[in-house]
C-alpha cells in the first residue's frame, strides 16, 4: 500500500482560520437539505430534524459540515428559489449554533454567494466550475472551494463512460489541475483550493476504484484532496451491497485514501470516519518520523 508523505506541509484555510492537516485529515459531515437524497431519502428534511442531525454530527467529532439543496443525480427540477430557500436559512441556523466551518453543496454561484454571507466558507461544487460566477464569488467572500471532476454535468445520467486511451487516472489529473489553476488566477490561494476526483460522477465502478487505488497521484498535484465516497455506488456495485450495508466499505475507503494523501473526508458517518483519521494520523506521524514511504 502506498503511502504518501507530503514533502511540505499541507495547510487548508477556511475564512482566517489555517488547518494543518499534514497528517490529519479533516470529517466533512453530510447535511442534506432534499427530500430524494440518495442515502437518507429526505429523512431529515424536516428543519428541525435536520438540526437535530447536525447536533449529532457535531457530537460525533465533525470538523465541517457540508449542507446540499438539490441532489447530485437526476430528480425533480429545483430552481434557485428553492435550492436558496433550503439551504440558506439552514445555513444562517448552523452558523449561529456551531463554531466550526460550514460547507454549501451547490453548483449555482447565487446560491454559493448567499451562504457565504450567512456563515458558509466553503464551496462545494460538482459541476467544475460550470457557472462562471462561482470563481470570482469564492473571491469576493473570502471563500474556500473544491473542484470536482464530472464528465458531463450534474443531475444528468452518465451510464457509459469513456475516457482516451481508456486512462481516466490522467484524464481526472488533467482537468484539476486546469481547475486548480483557474481558481489561482481568479485570486485565490493554493490552500483555499481542494480538489475531488468526483468518484461515481461519470465514472463506471471500475473507474472509480481505479482512481480509488490511485488517489496519491491527486495529492501530488499540490492541493489539498478530499475524498466523497461515502455509501456511493460504485462500492455497492463491487460487493454486491444495498446503501445500507455499505458502511464498512466507506470506512476502508477512508483509510486507504488518508494514506495515500486525502485530507477531507466527506461522510454520513462522522464518528467512525473520525476514529479511521485519528487512527491514521497517527500512523502517518509515525511513518514520517521512520521515513517509510511503501508498505509491501
Amino acid at each position: 500500500m502506498y503511502i504518501h508523505l507530503p514533502s511540505k506541509p499541507t495547510i487548508i484555510l477556511f475564512n482566517k482560520v489555517y488547518y494543518d492537516c499534514t497528517y490529519r485529515a479533516l470529517t466533512m459531515g453530510i447535511l442534506n437539505r432534499t427530500p430524494d437524497s440518495f442515502y437518507d431519502k429526505g429523512s431529515y428534511y424536516n428543519f428541525d430534524l435536520f438540526l437535530k442531525k447536525a447536533e449529532s454530527l457535531v457530537r460525533d467529532g465533525a470538523d465541517i459540515l457540508d449542507v446540499g439543496g438539490v441532489k447530485a443525480g437526476p430528480g425533480d427540477v429545483v430552481l434557485e428559489q428553492e435550492e436558496m430557500d433550503r439551504v440558506v436559512p439552514a445555513v444562517e441556523s448552523l452558523h449561529s449554533r456551531f463554531d466550526i466551518p460550514l460547507s454549501v453543496d451547490t453548483w449555482n454561484a447565487n446560491v454559493f454567494g448567499e451562504a457565504a454571507k450567512n456563515g458558509a466558507v466553503l464551496g462545494n461544487d460538482i459541476s467544475g466550475f460550470a457557472d462562471s460566477n462561482y470563481l470570482p464569488t469564492a473571491r469576493m467572500y473570502n471563500a474556500s472551494v473544491v473542484a470536482t471532476h464530472i464528465r458531463l454535468a450534474p443531475r444528468i445520467r452518465d451510464p457509459l463512460p469513456v475516457y482516451e486511451n481508456n486512462d481516466v487516472v490522467t484524464a481526472v489529473i488533467k482537468r484539476l489541475q486546469d481547475l486548480g489553476q483557474s481558481a489561482l488566477n481568479a485570486g485565490l490561494k493554493p490552500e483555499q483550493i481542494i480538489i475531488d476526483a468526483g468518484l461515481d460522477l461519470g465514472k463506471t465502478t471500475l473507474q472509480s476504484l481505479e482512481l480509488l487505488q490511485n488517489q496519491y497521484r491527486l495529492a501530488n498535484l499540490g492541493f489539498p484532496l478530499l475524498l466523497s465516497a461515502s455509501n456511493k455506488t460504485f462500492l455497492g456495485e463491487r460487493l454486491n451491497l444495498d446503501i445500507s450495508a455499505r458502511k464498512d466499505a466507506s470506512l476502508a475507503a477512508a483509510a486507504l485514501s488518508i494514506a495515500q494523501g486525502c485530507r477531507i473526508i466527506r461522510c454520513h458517518d462522522v464518528l467512525g470516519t473520525k476514529r479511521i483519521a485519528q487512527t491514521m494520523e497517527f500512523i502517518l506521524q509515525k511513518c514520517s518520523e521512520q521515513e517509510t514511504v511503501l508498505l509491501d
